[in-house]
C-alpha cells in the first residue's frame, strides 16, 4: 500500500476485515483449494472442545467459504498423506500450518526445560522424567494410542500411577514436540511419535534460532491482522511480552512493521506493509467466540466499538447475552449476537436470542442474517431453525 502514518478507524477496520479474508465472495462450491486460501491467511485454527453448535476449528472456514463438507478439513488435518496441519499450541491449542513447524521447535524446546508451560507440569516433568520416557517408549513400540489405552493407564490399576499421571506424561511429550496427534477419535487425542505422522520435508527442514523464530512468527501476525498493537502481534502465537518486546523493533527496523497511528487509538500501532484498504467491504459473517477476528477483546471493542465476553463459564443467571453467543459481521461492523445452539438429535438449529447492536434496528440486519442462518443450517445437516418469536417472520425461517 502507499506509504501512511495516520488512518481512521474505517480503514482500520477495512484493513483487518482484508487480512483475514472477510471481503472475499465465498464460492459457490468450497474446495480443498478454498480451505487452504483461509489456512495461507490465518496460519492456524484454534481447536476448543465446545460443541454446543459445531467444534470451533470447523467455523472461521464456514465463515469465510461458506458451507463446505467438512471432512475437507478432516483430510488436511489428519489424512496420513495429504495434512497440511499439525497440532500444537500456537493460539492455545491449535492446528497450525504444517509448513510452520519449525517455527514452534523454540517453544517445544523451552517446554524440555519447563519453562512457557503450566507450572505443574513443569514440575511433573522435573520429578517423572523416567516415567515420562517410558510412555514415551510405549507409544513407539504400540503405536498410536489415546492416554486412557496406556497400559494399566486406568485410575489406581496396573503399573502406572494412575491415568492422571499417564495423561501429564503425554501432555508433557506434546508440549515437548515429542509426541504428535496422528488423529482424533471423536475429540479424543489419538497421540504417535511425530517421525510417523508428519512428512520427513517438514521434520528434517533447518530449524531456525529462537530469535529468528519469533521475527518470523510475528511477520505471520501481522499479514494475517493487518494492523495490530504490540499486545495484538503478540496474542496472535502467544508469544511471551519479553520476546515480542525485543522482536519488534527489528521487524520496524527492517520494515517488516510500518507505525502508524490510528484515529482514537492509544500506544503504538503497526501496519503490514503489503495490507490493502478496500474501498468498502460487504461481508457477511457468523464467527466463532475463537475467530481470529475477534481473538484478542480489546482489539475487537478498538475496530468495532464492540465489547465482547463469552459466557459460557458465567452462571445462566448472570448471563448478558447467552451461552454461546456469535458475533454477526455485516458489511463493516459488528451488528449483533446470535445465542445458537445445534440440536442434533431433533435436527433443529436453535436461536436462542438475538441481540442487535444500539446502533442497528432489527429490519436492517434480519434479511442477511436469515440467510446466514439458512446456510449454517444446511451446512450442519439440520432441517429446521427455531427462533424467537418477535424475530421469525422478518428473518423468514
Amino acid at each position: 500500500m502507499t506509504s501512511r502514518t495516520k488512518l481512521n478507524p474505517a480503514q482500520a477496520r477495512r484493513i483487518a476485515l482484508a487480512a483475514q479474508g472477510l471481503h472475499e465472495a465465498r464460492p459457490a462450491a468450497a474446495t480443498r483449494r478454498h480451505l487452504s486460501r483461509v489456512l495461507q491467511r490465518s496460519h492456524l485454527l484454534q481447536i476448543d472442545s465446545v460443541n454446543v453448535l459445531v467444534r470451533a476449528h470447523y467455523m472461521p472456514l464456514f465463515s469465510r467459504i461458506g458451507a463446505y463438507d467438512r471432512n475437507l478439513l478432516e483430510k488436511a488435518a489428519y489424512h496420513a498423506r495429504k495434512r497440511e496441519t499439525f497440532e500444537y499450541w500456537g493460539h492455545e491449542a491449535s492446528l497450525i500450518r504444517l509448513d510452520l513447524h519449525p517455527l514452534f521447535r523454540w517453544r517445544m524446546e523451552r517446554a524440555r526445560r519447563g519453562e512457557g508451560i503450566y507450572g505443574g507440569l513443569a514440575r511433573f516433568g522435573q520429578e517423572k522424567r523416567a516415567f515420562i520416557e517410558e510412555v514415551r517408549r510405549e507409544i513407539a513400540t504400540h503405536g498410536p494410542m489415546a492416554a486412557g489405552e496406556l497400559s494399566g493407564g486406568h485410575k489406581g490399576q496396573g503399573s502406572w500411577w494412575g491415568w492422571s499421571d499417564g495423561k501429564r506424561a503425554l501432555e508433557w511429550l506434546f508440549w515437548a514436540g515429542e509426541v504428535t496427534t496422528a488423529t482424533r477419535r471423536g475429540f479424543e487425542r489419538i497421540y504417535d511419535l511425530p517421525e510417523r505422522v508428519l512428512p520427513s520435508d517438514i521434520l528434517n527442514a533447518e530449524t531456525p534460532s529462537a530469535d529468528e523464530a519469533q521475527r518470523e512468527l510475528l511477520r505471520h501476525s501481522i499479514r494475517a491482522l493487518g494492523i495490530a498493537s504490540e499486545r495484538c502481534l503478540r496474542d496472535y502465537f502467544r508469544l511471551e511480552p519479553q520476546d515480542a518486546k525485543a522482536r519488534i523493533p527489528e521487524l520496524v527496523e527492517a520494515g517488516d512493521l510500518v507505525p502508524v497511528t490510528v484515529e482514537g487509538w492509544n500506544g503504538p500501532v503497526y501496519l503490514d506493509p503489503q495490507a490493502k484498504i478496500p474501498r468498502r467491504v460487504e461481508a457477511r459473517a457468523l464467527v466463532s467466540p475463537f475467530d481470529p477476528i475477534v481473538w484478542e477483546r480489546t482489539r475487537t471493542e478498538r475496530l468495532f466499538d464492540f465489547r465482547y465476553r463469552i459466557e459460557i463459564y458465567t452462571p445462566a443467571e448472570k448471563r448478558e447475552f447467552g451461552y454461546y453467543c456469535l458475533p454477526f459481521v455485516l458489511g463493516e461492523k459488528i451488528v449483533a449476537r446470535v445465542d445458537l445452539k445445534a440440536d442434533r438429535a431433533a435436527g433443529n438449529l436453535i436461536v436462542h436470542s438475538i441481540h442487535p447492536e444500539t446502533s442497528v434496528a432489527p429490519e436492517e440486519i434480519a434479511p442477511a442474517l436469515g440467510e446466514e442462518l439458512r446456510l449454517m443450517a444446511e451446512w450442519l445437516n439440520l432441517g429446521s431453525i427455531t427462533a424467537p418469536k418477535e424475530w421469525r417472520k422478518q428473518l423468514e425461517v
